[in-house]
């Protein structure tokens, strides 16, 4: 009888203490994979404030690189220092409350690079490509803006919304199909100081096409200098589009659509733009995967972007998601300890049951390393058949544990974004749902997790044998008298 006979029958003769180890191993190996699995699941998830971006796909700054760049530039302007630096400022302020601090940012900082968009822009099988600008509030200047006579305006800006487009036919807006023009037309790239306003704003005051309409910088209230731009055409509305922010300011009829560069002249920060969403429209939809291949093959800064399809999807592709494989990793290395551990427990519980079986067989000329061969080929019987039959539970229980994990760093994201929300100002967060976990339970994450459990049951074998080889025949002989 060969070794391997022996060691099946000595599992077969023993179903308890094998039934105990085949479990052991099954958690394992299925902790294992999930840990492996959830640190490269793709996850999907979908802006409220997005809306459908057409047969595309849209650029946005990603909030995580941006939250990190804004500590990091402020760490290096000094803690307790006041200052400005790459377009973040520090300042300190007095209040009823005590001293505090202001960090904001400026639209240097904010703006998605021109270069990037442009790069992106000239990839083959993108026919066209839009810029939206960031919301800006500006004072208008000698007309008047619709409110709601019933709302108290006293914290109101006081001011109409300007949302700049390079091409307006491709704003998100009227992409969705809910902005169209009524009247005129809408704007193009080589258009200059252009406005297209809302039917209720025009009724409001009487415009037409070709009236001029002036608009000021809204921190001078009292100042003179005024931009002028054209109305060129008035839209309408299916339903309001949603507020980027609660007042009149930002309701729906007082947002005016004007070319790519006048917000910035508006508000007094001309050279200065602020671009916060980029659009780029596919040629051939049949060649759309491939096209978003080609774009992400574009070697510029991707950790400063959200790259959005044209269901709304995103992939978040500077961290796999808020630090998810850095977890995933930590989940991996302490369910290896703790496997260790358990399958030590265990090992040492079986070498301890058999004493009498090791004496005899130690007293007959048996070498302990014999023996000790014999219990690893036992355990890896009984572990490989474990591991063999977890394979299918793998993709469900890695599905399992990064819901979980994601679920969490959705909460900690939250968390962070209440506590920060009173020291930041500007930039404003998107919200975003997660709409769902992908995970693959690759081959090489099979071959990683087999090596894993037989380096764990080699070791764990290995250190309970100690008992036993530190031990001489007659000792243990006498042990069990």
């Amino acid at each position: 009888m060969n070794s391997v006979q022996r060691a099946w029958r000595s599992v077969v003769r023993k179903p308890v203490k094998s039934l105990l180890l085949f479990l052991a191993v099954s958690v394992i190996s299925l902790l294992l994979l999930s840990g492996m699995g959830a640190g490269k699941a793709n996850v999907v998830s979908q802006d409220k404030a997005r809306q459908a971006v057409g047969a595309g796909f849209r650029l946005d700054a990603n909030e995580k690189n941006r939250s990190r760049r804004l500590e990091e530039i402020s760490e290096r302007i000094g803690n307790g220092m006041e200052g400005s630096l790459e377009g973040v400022h520090q300042k300190k302020i007095e209040t009823a409350y005590g001293t505090q601090w202001m960090v904001w940012a400026d639209n240097s900082f904010e703006t998605l690079q021109l270069a990037d968009i442009e790069a992106l822009a000239s990839v083959e099988g993108i026919s066209d490509y839009n810029i939206t600008t960031c919301v800006t509030a500006v004072r208008p200047a000698g007309f008047r803006r619709i409110e709601d006579p019933d709302t108290d305006q006293h914290g109101d800006l006081g001011c109409v919304t300007l949302l700049g487009n390079r091409k307006m036919e491709l704003d998100s807006n009227v992409l969705s199909g809910n902005v169209s023009v009524k009247e005129g037309r809408m704007i193009g790239p080589d258009d200059r100081d252009v406005c297209v306003i809302s039917e209720e704003l025009a009724a409001e005051n009487g415009f037409s096409l070709g009236d001029t309409l002036s608009f000021g910088d809204r921190y001078d209230t009292l100042g003179s200098a005024v931009q002028t731009a054209t109305v060129v055409g008035i839209y309408q509305t299916k339903q309001p589009m949603a507020a980027y922010m609660s007042g009149d300011t930002f309701r729906s009829e007082n947002v005016i659509f004007t070319d790519l560069r006048f917000p910035e002249k508006a508000e007094g920060a001309e050279g200065d733009p602020c671009f916060e969403h980029a659009y780029f429209q596919v040629a051939d939809v049949d060649r759309y995967e491939e096209t978003r291949e080609a774009m992400e093959r574009v070697e510029i800064d991707w950790e400063r972007y959200d790259f959005i399809d044209r269901n709304g999807e995103l992939s978040v592709m500077s961290s796999n998601f808020n630090d998810l494989e850095k977890i995933s990793g930590l989940f991996v290395a302490v369910t290896f300890l703790a496997g260790f551990l358990i399958l030590f427990l265990i090992f040492l519980f079986w070498i301890r049951s058999r004493s009498r079986e090791s004496g005899i067989l130690l007293s007959l000329g048996v070498r302990k390393g014999s023996i000790l061969g014999q219990l690893f080929l036992e355990a890896l019987l009984t572990a490989s058949l474990a591991f063999l039959l977890s394979l299918p539970a793998a993709p469900g229980a890695a599905k399992l544990a990064a819901d979980y994990l994601v679920e969490g760093q959705m909460r900690q994201e939250e968390l962070r974004k209440n506590m920060d929300a009173d020291k930041v100002s500007g930039g404003g967060e998107a919200e975003q749902t997660v709409t769902g976990v992908e995970i693959t339970v690759t081959g090489e994450m099979t071959g990683l997790c087999g090596a894993g459990l037989f380096v764990l049951v080699g070791g764990a074998v290995g250190s309970a044998g100690i008992f036993l080889l530190r031990k001489k025949p007659a000792g243990i002989l006498s042990e069990l008298s």
